[in-house]
């Protein structure tokens, strides 16, 4: 950066700063356009929060007046005693996601970009929690229930735009030892099944939204680490049915070899991912240990032989099936 400024000097590059967001704010106001004036209002929930809260509410109404939005969150739930509530920068990043998904690829990824929107969420709630609430999760597995339920609302407005809902939770499994004297510890996500839209349907194994992670090898796992992969494969019909059919989640079973502790840290096991435009829901995940059902959020102790399940949801379907003619005999 002082190079650059070195170069072109300080007024030029200052200069250029202006310019650049305008670029983009004119790019954007142009994409955001499309989106029909109204209100638009959608309701989706958090499974619980791990500490004897459930079906937590996240609502917004969706104020469009020619290209300037506002995202309005009131009546979200209030700040919960689990970790999964968001700083307010984390819900903004979560709504400007999604809208900066509407506009043209070479749009800057600067400030410029967003000032057509504008977000609301009361001191409190979830999305705009006080110190000192707990909000680990917030960051992995809330903000992709906000793209959801934005998603939501702009398929109310621009329907042949908007895909159906993805598997929606980041899948979270950290293990590690349980004996201080042999010390291991291992972390990842694991991907589900993609929301399917007018354009094809949602692929499957995948990870989505919020979220950027490979999965590890088996191989890798397996020689570092003294568990046992018995199933990692597609969850084959977990994806909603429709014109276009909702991408399937994950299978990864686990053996643990020897005596372990696991946390699971999962959503979309109560609330499944949403079809659109008449498609049908993607099916719930679950999570199992020796077969048994587990709770979204859970930490277990484990013994060897012990065998952890982990199922990811799957996408939701776009279109009733019974529209088919209507999009074109390449459905």
């Amino acid at each position: 950066l002082s190079r650059l400024i070195a170069h072109y000097g300080a007024l030029a590059f200052a200069q250029g700063i202006v310019e650049l967001n305008g670029y983009a704010e004119r790019l954007a106001r142009d994409a955001l356009r499309d989106i029909p004036t109204g209100e638009y209002q959608f309701t989706d929930y958090l499974d619980d929060d791990g500490q004897g809260h459930y079906d937590i509410p996240i609502r917004l109404t969706l104020r469009v007046a020619d290209a300037d939005l506002l995202a309005d969150f009131s009546g979200t739930a209030s700040q919960v005693a689990g970790n999964v509530n968001c700083p307010l920068a984390v819900a903004a990043a979560a709504v400007f996601y999604v809208f900066r998904c509407l506009m043209p690829p070479q749009t800057p990824a600067c400030a410029g970009a967003f000032r057509p929107l504008r977000l609301h969420a009361p001191e409190g709630c979830l999305l705009n929690a006080r110190k000192p609430a707990a909000v680990a999760a917030g960051n992995v597995e809330t903000s992709t229930r906000v793209v959801d339920v934005v998603l939501g609302a702009l398929a109310q407005a621009i329907p042949q735009r908007i895909p159906a809902a993805s598997h929606g939770s980041m899948n979270n499994l950290a293990m590690g030892s349980a004996d201080p004297a042999a010390p291991w510890d291992y972390y990842e996500t694991i991907g589900g099944g993609m929301g399917a839209g007018v354009r094809g349907g949602g692929l499957s194994g995948v990870q989505t939204h919020m979220t950027n992670t490979l999965n590890t090898p088996v191989e890798v796992l397996e020689n570092r680490f003294p568990v046992r992969v018995v199933r990692y494969a597609l969850r084959r019909g977990s994806g909603g049915r429709g014109v276009r059919t909702g991408g399937d989640g994950l299978v990864r079973e686990f053996e643990f070899r020897t005596t372990a502790h696991c946390t699971l840290l999962t959503e979309r096991r109560t609330h499944a991912p949403w079809g659109a435009d008449g498609g049908g829901d993607g099916r719930p995940g679950v999570n199992r240990l020796n077969g048994e059902p587990l709770a979204p959020k859970c930490e277990h102790n484990l013994q060897p032989g012990d065998r952890l399940r982990i199922e990811t949801p799957g996408g939701g379907g776009y279109g009733r099936p019974t529209d088919r003619s209507a999009m074109g005999e390449e459905a």
